[in-house]
This record gives C-alpha cells, sequence and structure tokens, in this order.
C-alpha cells in the first residue's frame, strides 16, 4: 500500500505542475487573443470598405482584363497558408491543414476563373495541376514539406499581429509572380475568426481579382456590416486622369488589404484556439488531480482498515 500511495503522490504533484503550466500558457494566450481580437475588429470596417470597393471596381472596370486582372487558363496556382509557429492550440492546425491536402488531392474546384457571370474552366487534367505555395507561420511550411510540396517563400516574422507595411513584400511577391505569368491562379487558405470557440478555414480567391469571389468575402462579412451600420453601396466612378492608370495604383492596395485581413483574422483565430485548448488541459488536469486523491485516500483508508483488522486479530489471539 504505501508502495503505491507514494507512486499516486508523485503523479499527484506532476500533474498539478502540468496544470501550473497549462495556466500560465491560458492566460498569456488570453492576453495575446485579446490584442489579436481588437486588432481584427478594428480593421473589420476598413477591409469590408476596401472589398467593397473591390467588387465596385471589379464590375465598372470588366473591360481592362491585364495585369492583376488578367485571366488565364489555370495550369499553375499559388497558394498561400496562414499557420502559427507553434502548437499547443488543439486542432486548429490540423483543420487548416486538412482544407490544403483537400485541394491538394482535389484541386478541381481551383480550376475554375471567372470574368463577370462567366465561368472559365481550364480543360488541364488535374494531375498535371501544379500548385506551389507560399507559407506564413513554421506549422504550415513543415506541413507541406511533408506533402513534397515546392514552397517558393516562407514568412515566419507575420505569425503575430503585424503591420499593414510588414505584409507589403508578400503582396509584392504574390502579385510579380502572378503578372509574369508563372501562376494562372493564386489563393489563400487562412481561419476567419468567429468566435472565442469558433474558426472556419477558409480559401480564397486573390488573383485574378473576381467579382464573384469578393461578393462571397462580403456575404461573410454582412453581419459584422450591420452591427457597424455599413452597408453595401453600388457606387459609379468617375475616374480620371484615365482608369489604367487609377487601376495600376489602386489595385496593389487592396490586395495588400486582402492578404493582410485573413493574416489577421488567421491570428485571432489562432490565439483563440490556443486559449481554449489551454483551459480545456487546465480543467482535464484538475480532474486528473482529483481523480487521483480520490484513489489515494481509498488507498489510505484501505490501508487504515487493514491495520485495524490485524491488531484486532492479534489481540483476540492473545487473549485466547
Amino acid at each position: 500500500m504505501a508502495r503505491g500511495s507514494c507512486e499516486i503522490r508523485r503523479r499527484i504533484k506532476s500533474v498539478n505542475n502540468t496544470k501550473k503550466i497549462t495556466r500560465a500558457m491560458e492566460m498569456v494566450a488570453a492576453s495575446k487573443m485579446r490584442r489579436a481580437v481588437a486588432a481584427v475588429l478594428a480593421i473589420r470596417p476598413y477591409a469590408h470598405s476596401a472589398w467593397n470597393i473591390l467588387t465596385n471596381l471589379a464590375e465598372a472596370f470588366e473591360r481592362y482584363r491585364t495585369g492583376l486582372l488578367a485571366v488565364r487558363e489555370v495550369k499553375k496556382i499559388l497558394m498561400i497558408v496562414v499557420t502559427p509557429n507553434r502548437g499547443l492550440c488543439g486542432g486548429f492546425n490540423s483543420q487548416l491543414m486538412k482544407k490544403v491536402i483537400e485541394q491538394v488531392k482535389n484541386p478541381g474546384s481551383l480550376k475554375i476563373n471567372r470574368v463577370g457571370n462567366q465561368r472559365i474552366e481550364s480543360k488541364t487534367p488535374d494531375e498535371e495541376i501544379v500548385i506551389d505555395f507560399v507559407t506564413i507561420g513554421k506549422k504550415g511550411a513543415s506541413a507541406v514539406r511533408k506533402l513534397g510540396k515546392n514552397i517558393i517563400a516562407t514568412f515566419d516574422d507575420l505569425s503575430y499581429l503585424p503591420k499593414a507595411e510588414d505584409v507589403r513584400p508578400l503582396a509584392r511577391l504574390v502579385m510579380d509572380e502572378y503578372q509574369a505569368e508563372k501562376y494562372d491562379k493564386v489563393v489563400i487558405v487562412y481561419s476567419d475568426y468567429i468566435s472565442t470557440i469558433n474558426q472556419q478555414a477558409k480559401l480564397r480567391q486573390i488573383l485574378p481579382i473576381s467579382k464573384v469571389d469578393i461578393e462571397k468575402q462580403l456575404a461573410d462579412m454582412d453581419m459584422l456590416a450591420e452591427e457597424v451600420g455599413l452597408a453595401r453601396e453600388r457606387i459609379e466612378y468617375k475616374v480620371e486622369p484615365a482608369p489604367r492608370e487609377v487601376l495600376a495604383s489602386i489595385w496593389p492596395r487592396l490586395v495588400e488589404m486582402q492578404i493582410y485581413h485573413a493574416i489577421l483574422e488567421s491570428n485571432a483565430s489562432k490565439e483563440s484556439a490556443r486559449m481554449v485548448a489551454m483551459r480545456n488541459a487546465t480543467d482535464a488536469a484538475e480532474d486528473m488531480v482529483s481523480n487521483l486523491t480520490l484513489i489515494f485516500n481509498q488507498l489510505r483508508q484501505a490501508g487504515i482498515t487493514q491495520e485495524i483488522a490485524e491488531i484486532s486479530a492479534g489481540r483476540a489471539a492473545l487473549e485466547e
């Protein structure tokens, strides 16, 4: 009994130490989550307006299908994957990579480009579609390497609250590669922050700029837009000095905003998932300590009962 009690004491001590660590990590994650959520909530009204402008511009200047608006048959795809640098956030990383693996194995849905209300589907067989990657965060880079896919760039320093200018090199790389016709389509996989306990893996088309995909993003943001008093507006633009000059200036800024918004959404989702995971781990440790304490008390009680029984039996034997 003594040996069993000592072992349980060691286990209780070990679990209590683990609980202290997980509680501390929960508090750190909660602090980071508050900052990340504040950042994404602050950017959403601006992002909503930017997406709204993109919709109107894509509709108004449908005939200018050059540069970032050029639509080609899809043969090569560049996929941006936004993940954390570290784990300990429950099923967050696996949920994102499940989305990536699903698209890599079945690239059929990525073969479609849209021009206005028309759908242009690539005739290239699925097995010949090439998907290269740009990864944000070490977890994504590691997972993509395991898939045996080509990574053209990795940005590990954007995994927590980047500034808008920090995203500019990534956006410039993506736009340059697309305009050089190295890729026919650019998409981004990220986690959309809905609430502390609800995050959804999303795939969005970045290039070519598609009115349909922008409207889908706006539809997802409509509830927030109503809360902050925003609404989708249909605006007719009068452009000076010339549409091509204006588009060449405004498109890069709006593409940067799409990528920046996705990164902030993923950061808020990541910290929320980590906080919930650490809270669950702390609760599980408390339950385990409770169960081990019960077992320890039962063993201790059994030992005391056995000792009393032995003393009583010894006394009875002496009295005989």
